[in-house]
């Protein structure tokens, strides 16, 4: 009891910032809330004396089921379910002690922002907790990484994006991942069709196209800008590339004969392609969680 008693007294000392931490990933504070209930859960389960850093312990494990939360609410939203009591698990925090109080709750709603929380919701899930662990809390990149299962550099490119996407302007310039796939199929299409027309439409006439190292080596240019030039660079030649998922987000993958050549990482905003980044480093690539979505 004494164990428990000491667990729970180091959990309140971290509870405010806990709960902050949830919130801002998952922009609910009733799903904040049972993220923190169940580290609660998780820390009473586990072996204290193997934890060097209590806090640090304690906003992993936050992190990672609110990752969990955002992957399970964005492939499909389903009533909870009832758990069944663990004979050998510790008493709950009373709900009254995990609620904060009514300036509290004022202060982080507004340290937010409703606006805030509508251009979070258009990143992905991996996108989302690296800015909000990095950019709200300080957290560093070696200590994202493991939470979202990515390199150190993988989840600094991550937070990078998110960060520019955020800042890229109001949140209905951007668009959900439903339209974007619809976007990167046209693309896909127009390039692969010799559509000119088409691609022009797709892109916006400020469009620049960069390339890393290894894209630059395969003939990709350092830079291309403008709409004209970077149509005539894809007209007609998109015959390896696939629609894909690059790390939780629709975009292109180059695969000829089956190998992975390179990405295409895209900047969607208006229904138009402001801006396209080849990605062709391997390194980078391996980092990188890519699916294809179509044959």
């Amino acid at each position: 009891m004494e164990a428990t008693n000491l667990l729970a007294e180091q959990f309140e000392a971290h509870r405010a910032r806990l709960t902050s931490v949830a919130y801002r990933i998952l922009g609910s504070r009733s799903d904040a809330e049972d993220a923190v209930q169940e580290v609660w859960l998780r820390l009473a389960r586990a072996d204290s004396g193997a934890i060097d850093n209590v806090g640090g312990w304690l906003t992993t494990v936050v992190a990672r089921l609110c990752l969990d939360m955002l992957r399970a609410r964005r492939s499909r939203r389903e009533e909870p379910l009832e758990t069944v009591p663990d004979e050998g698990a510790p008493p709950p925090l009373s709900i009254a002690s995990t609620r904060l109080d009514p300036e509290e709750e004022i202060a982080m709603a507004d340290s937010v922002g409703l606006a805030m929380l509508a251009v979070l919701e258009n990143l992905s899930p991996v996108e989302r907790v690296a800015f909000v662990l990095h950019d709200m809390f300080a957290v560093p990149f070696e200590e994202i990484a493991p939470v979202i299962g990515r390199s150190v550099e993988a989840a600094r490119q991550l937070a990078s994006r998110a960060r520019r996407r955020v800042q890229g302007g109001p949140p209905e310039r951007h668009v959900g991942q439903a339209r974007r796939r619809r976007i990167v199929e046209a693309f896909i299409s127009a390039s692969r069709g010799g559509d000119f027309a088409a691609l022009l439409e797709l892109l916006d006439p400020e469009v620049v196209m960069r390339g890393d190292a290894a894209a630059i080596r395969l003939g990709g240019g350092a830079e291309i800008r403008g709409a004209e030039a970077v149509a005539r660079f894809f007209d007609g030649r998109a015959r390896a590339a696939k629609l894909a998922l690059v790390d939780e987000v629709v975009d292109v993958a180059v695969v000829p004969r089956g190998r992975l050549l390179l990405v295409l990482r895209l900047e969607v905003r208006d229904d138009r392609i402001f801006a396209i980044h080849a990605v062709a480093d391997p390194d980078t690539l391996a980092r990188s969680e890519i699916v294809l979505l179509d044959d």
